[in-house]
């Protein structure tokens, strides 16, 4: 549980931060850039869900909002300093989770013909801003892993959340009744 009694420390004034392990490093370092693209994508989903998203969908994005922070808990603890903190991650299972959800909702949509643009209604434009959040957080992670380890999922939890977002934007706007805005490639 986590316990917090001042918002401020001022401990960070001189541009460090603390990992969940203790460590001091620099505010703008990797591993900060990593999960603090993670906490951007979340607050991101939310803004999805605030602005409207059908109740049918918003239990899977309850979900993925908690999962969130899970990997966001990843990312700030070294790989070192798990067992000892015992802090939640990214397991298997939620990655084959996002798979059953985009599976269930990529059934119900037509096969694409085109590329599509982002937009539709505003909860299906603001899962494509998500979807590209999700995308540069797991680039960040990728960038991460060349020096410093990482929870084995958070990669491949990322890289299938960005697929789920892209789904969950196609299906939004489907039962909206909008649908898709295709790319027109004979140019403009």
């Amino acid at each position: 549980m986590v316990h917090i009694n001042r918002v401020y420390t001022r401990a960070g004034d001189d541009g460090s931060t603390a990992l969940g392990g203790g460590q001091r490093v620099a505010k703008d370092s990797l591993r900060i850039e990593a999960y603090g693209t993670v906490d951007e994508l979340n607050s991101v989903v939310g803004v999805a869900v605030a602005l409207g998203m059908r109740e049918d969908m918003r239990p899977q994005f309850f979900v993925i909002q908690q999962v969130l922070f899970n990997a966001g808990s990843d990312l700030c603890i070294l790989e070192e300093d798990k067992k000892r903190f015992q802090v939640p991650g990214i397991e298997q299972r939620h990655i084959d989770q996002l798979e059953g959800w985009i599976d269930a909702w990529n059934d119900d949509l037509e096969a694409l013909k085109s590329f599509i643009l982002p937009g539709g209604d505003p909860v299906a434009a603001q899962l494509h801003v998500a979807r590209t959040v999700c995308r540069r957080a797991e680039r960040l992670t990728i960038a991460l892993t060349r020096d410093e380890a990482v929870g084995a999922f958070v990669v491949p939890y990322l890289n299938r959340l960005s697929d789920l977002l892209f789904v969950a934007a196609r299906y939004h706007a489907k039962l909206t009744g909008v649908g898709d805005i295709l790319w027109d490639s004979r140019g403009y």
